[in-house]
């Protein structure tokens, strides 16, 4: 949750030549209205009950990109599906970083309380096992630009022998390492914890 994974994602995604897909995006999209909204009509279980759906079409496809909410982890059957049908990449950033990214946005409904450290502190405490659990790399965000960001997850997985297996890596390792900065990923609204290439990559990380 304001990690940067959506904006990263789309980064790694265009290197990739892959296709990005945001799972709250998608949902938003297929309801037509925003995910607080979800919230307020369905409440978390609701919201969770369409984003696992989501979560399971999305990981069926090949050769995307897919940035899935921060609270995606918390049922096992998103983890199992993460973690058999992808590479995932969890962008990592402390609980203090993640409340100066996300204190302005309010289209978080679970920060809408009257603590949103203190919620994002416990949110941060039960989420971040269950991220390392899923996680075939985990990144730490700290103060990369977006560009250093992507060129961490696509040299990790050069590393592992994924990108040259499937995208030709040494292109998209070049253009990664020439790519000039850009803007701060956590200034996006949309922004936050893990990616994943599907024979994918996917992150994490929003309601």
């Amino acid at each position: 949750m304001g990690a940067g994974k959506t904006t990263v994602g789309r980064t790694v995604a265009r290197r990739l030549g892959y296709s990005f897909f945001d799972s709250d995006h998608e949902i938003e999209a297929r309801c037509g209205v925003r995910i607080p909204v979800i919230f307020d009509h369905e409440g978390e279980s609701g919201f969770r009950d369409r984003e696992a759906q989501m979560i399971d079409e999305l990981t069926q496809r090949q050769g995307i990109v897919l940035a899935t909410g921060g609270g995606a982890v918390l049922r096992p059957e998103n983890r199992n599906r993460l973690k058999a049908r992808g590479t995932v990449v969890y962008l990592r950033a402390s609980p203090h970083d993640l409340w100066l990214r996300t204190r302005h946005d309010r289209n978080r409904p679970l920060l809408q309380t009257q603590d949103p450290k203190g919620r994002l502190e416990a949110l941060y405490a039960e989420r971040d096992p269950l991220y390392r659990e899923v996680a075939d790399f985990i990144i730490e965000t700290g103060k990369p630009s977006v560009a250093q960001l992507a060129n961490m997850v696509l040299m990790q997985l050069e590393m592992s022998g994924w990108v040259a297996a499937a995208a030709g890596g040494n292109d998209a390792l070049n253009d990664a390492r020439n790519d000039p900065p850009h803007g701060d990923p956590r200034n996006d609204p949309h922004s936050d914890a893990d990616i994943e290439p599907a024979q994918d990559t996917k992150t994490d990380d929003h309601a």
